[in-house]
């Protein structure tokens, strides 16, 4: 695909320039030994006239060999993002982000031998594409920018993308920084590539059809890293009652009522949700009731105890609760709420299931914290499971470890 057919121009990269970067000892360590990220301070000898997207080449503090190529970043404590690790020579062209896109394609190939054609392909860090996302859905691709890093290198990107993922259609997403910078004329949602009739895009997960908001959806659209959490939740459901809390899109909620449930409650404080995860509904077919509350989950969840509600399934998937260190402790507490509420609204024999997103809180201790509460309970139970993301999200470096699911069903 020629770069006429892309609908935006970005720099150059061969005019970007090279700098000579040296690191702290503690730096230095931390690249060795993968990690992606190098902060301001670990910065110890660079170039005065650096500018965002210049390709940062890290020696090693005595012997003077490169250990890493990375893209700089200006307005970031994370100054640079590793793109390469250096067990061999590379050069930073459009070869080089092609092989990347390939590989990243490679490990997705189990996953794509199901009746699934939406997936993650670009995962950030975790394939070598720090502050970028690329998901597809069907034969639409959403990239979704983080930093500007990217911008000089975007072109060249996109066309291997194209090529690797076949995506008829291509829209780029922006953070929210990268919407209000003043350094692109990039625009939120945009098409820039092919041609896209709605933006509401229909896909299948494991045989059960969905749909995503690619233009104005949260994030590029929709959650794919609890694929096969909700696979496995619908596999527990037939003719079984589900609570569906911080439904969304109603992932959790469609695939139970695809797989025979009886009943299913979508609970989310979002009307608009809720209206896409009842059409998502009725994207398949099924002889269940799908209902819908809209409100808070703590206050509602506490309504259904008052009511003496229980269902045989329950699933607690919230947003992340600690977006920030100082978070962490809060976390916690609701995350120990959370537990102890779904606790009351399981039946005996019921499945409860609790997930949380925030990388950090750790598995170990969302886990351990889930144990705590449930042991409190004066009912027995049984740890089912303990996921993680879905295949097409890698973990390459501890942080990219954000997603952790514990399945526990309650004897009696």
């Amino acid at each position: 695909m020629d770069n006429e057919s892309f609908k935006i121009t970005s720099n150059n990269y061969m005019s970007q320039k090279r700098l000579a970067v040296k690191l702290n000892a503690k730096g230095e360590h931390s690249v060795v030994k993968g990690h992606p990220w190098v902060f301001s301070n670990s910065i110890v000898k660079i170039n005065d006239d650096a500018t965002t997207g210049d390709v940062a080449i890290i020696f090693s503090k005595n012997k003077n060999k490169v250990i890493a190529l990375g893209l700089y970043d200006a307005d970031s404590p994370i100054r640079i993002k590793i793109i390469h690790h250096a067990q061999y020579k590379a050069e930073i062209n459009s070869e080089f982000f092609r092989n990347k896109i390939e590989l990243a394609k490679t490990k997705r190939t189990e996953l794509l031998k199901t009746n699934t054609n939406s997936y993650r392909l670009i995962f950030g860090e975790n394939d070598g594409f720090p502050g970028l996302i690329a998901d597809v859905y069907a034969n639409v691709l959403v990239v979704k920018l983080y930093s500007e890093i990217w911008l000089p290198y975007l072109d060249t990107i996109l066309q291997s993308l194209q090529k690797i993922s076949k995506a008829k259609t291509i829209i780029l997403r922006l953070s929210r920084g990268l919407q209000n910078s003043k350094d692109h004329n990039l625009i939120d949602g945009q098409v820039v590539f092919g041609e896209l009739q709605d933006e509401v895009v229909e896909f299948v997960e494991h045989s059960v059809k969905f749909s995503a908001n690619v233009i104005k959806g949260h994030k590029t659209g929709y959650f794919l890293d609890h694929r096969a959490n909700r696979k496995r939740v619908g596999e527990f459901s037939k003719d079984k009652t589900v609570l569906d809390v911080f439904s969304y899109a109603g992932g959790f909620s469609v695939h139970a009522l695809a797989n025979g449930a009886k009943e299913v409650t979508s609970l989310d404080i979002s009307k608009q949700a809720l209206d896409l995860a009842i059409e998502n509904g009725k994207l398949n077919d099924y002889s269940g009731t799908h209902n819908t509350i809209a409100g808070d989950a703590f206050v509602e969840m506490k309504k259904m105890i008052q009511e003496n509600k229980v269902f045989h399934v329950v699933v607690i998937d919230p947003p992340s609760f600690a977006k920030q260190q100082s978070d962490i402790e809060l976390a916690k507490k609701k995350y120990a709420q959370l537990a102890d509420l779904g606790a009351k609204l399981t039946a005996k024999k019921g499945l409860l299931v609790l997930a949380s997103c925030s990388s950090r809180v750790t598995a170990q201790s969302f886990f351990d914290l889930n144990q705590r509460v449930l042991n409190e309970q004066t009912r027995l139970f049984e740890t089912v499971l303990k996921t993680q993301h879905d295949s097409d999200h890698p973990i390459a470096f501890p942080e990219g470890a954000y997603l952790k699911c514990g399945y526990y069903r309650f004897l009696e």
